[in-house]
């Protein structure tokens, strides 16, 4: 099985053909928005993420806690449509065969908290603990170096999907004529994004794409970069730059759909998983390439994930679930269920008891 290095990929990122420099400094922040949803009091406090959100997680009236659990995954929340399919049509199937049932078991597709979650052991949404150490950790390049500073994890990172870079998500018919990164820059077009404090991973990619292809336009460079930058991420305007506040890959589409922003860059996957979901919600205006066909413009950010087994003291079937898991994400049944939704490979996928 081959494992790659910081040698051989580019962080968290792929640049295609890019010239990079620092983007101004952001002096601004955003408006928050929540849907209008009473802040009703939980039952929980202290310990562990928390990714209770009103627009999201929000359970009150089931009041439980999760132990003794045969598999927990702690992963990135951005490609839950892939894999939703392998979970269950797949993955659980073939953990019943083989003669090792999951009866109890997690995973939560959120920003990256896989640190935080394995030192504490939990994870509350609302009125819901979940109390079991993660088995199998997904995230970017930075997760896995805290992860490996950390002392805790088992064997090498094994990249398991690429993104097809970002694109812009506009509400349905694109009412305010968005064509391109520059447009984003008008001042009667609201821009949303993930939360910059919250899910800094994202919102990273989001802004450096942004800027960098900016920056790498013809008829940008530094100075029509920084203006444009500038324009969103440091306005005076009301309500020029709106963001939700814990989860993107729901948030995001909701402020467009529910007109708190004319136009939100996201991973060109999650456009496309909503667009299919709400077609007569949302379009897609490519960053490069086509809505069928996207092929990232220079500054365009590509990102990588990776999976990574955690120590601990596991039974058997904690430990057989463990390393069926990192062998369905090195499947050709995973590369097949990303690409039919706009995935890529990183790498050839290698069948391992699988």
């Amino acid at each position: 099985m081959k494992f790659f290095t910081l040698n051989t990929i580019l962080l968290t990122s792929l640049l295609i053909n890019t010239v990079t420099q620092a983007e101004p400094v952001i002096t601004g922040s955003p408006k928050i928005k929540n849907p209008n949803a009473l802040s009703w009091p939980t039952d929980l406090t202290g310990g562990g993420p928390k990714l209770t959100d009103k627009n999201s997680n929000y359970v009150m009236d089931l009041h439980a806690s999760i132990k003794d659990c045969d598999m927990v995954l702690s992963t990135s929340g951005n490609y839950h449509m892939a894999l939703r399919d392998l979970w269950y049509d797949h993955y659980l199937p073939a953990m019943e065969l083989a003669g090792y049932p999951l009866r109890t078991w997690f995973y939560t597709t959120s920003p990256p908290i896989s640190p935080k979650q394995i030192k504490k052991e939990r994870v509350t949404f609302s009125n819901v603990r979940g109390e079991c150490r993660p088995q199998v950790a997904v995230g970017p390049q930075s997760i896995m170096d805290q992860l490996s500073l950390d002392g805790v994890t088992n064997g090498a990172p094994v990249p398991i999907l690429r993104n097809r870079g970002n694109v812009l998500l506009v509400q349905a018919g694109n009412p305010k004529n968005i064509q391109s990164i520059w447009d984003l820059g008008r001042d009667d077009v609201r821009v949303g994004t993930s939360n910059p404090d919250n899910e800094p991973g994202s919102f990273g990619n989001y802004s450096n794409s942004i800027y960098d292809i900016a920056f790498n336009d013809p008829m940008g460079g530094a100075y029509k970069a920084d203006e444009l930058f500038n324009s969103i991420f440091n306005s005076t305007l009301a309500d020029k730059w709106v963001a939700g506040r814990r989860i993107h890959h729901r948030d995001v589409p909701w402020l467009v759909a529910r007109n708190h922003a004319d136009v939100a860059p996201i991973f060109y996957h999650l456009a496309l998983y909503v667009k299919r979901l709400f077609p007569n919600k949302f379009d897609i205006v490519p960053l490069g390439g086509t809505v069928e066909w996207p092929a990232p413009l220079p500054g365009n950010r590509v990102a990588t994930l990776f999976a990574v087994k955690i120590t601990g003291n596991w039974s058997e079937k904690q430990m057989t679930a463990q390393e069926e898991l990192i062998n369905a994400y090195q499947s050709t049944l995973f590369t097949q269920l990303l690409e039919a939704n706009g995935i890529d490979r990183p790498e050839e996928p290698v069948d391992m008891n699988f």
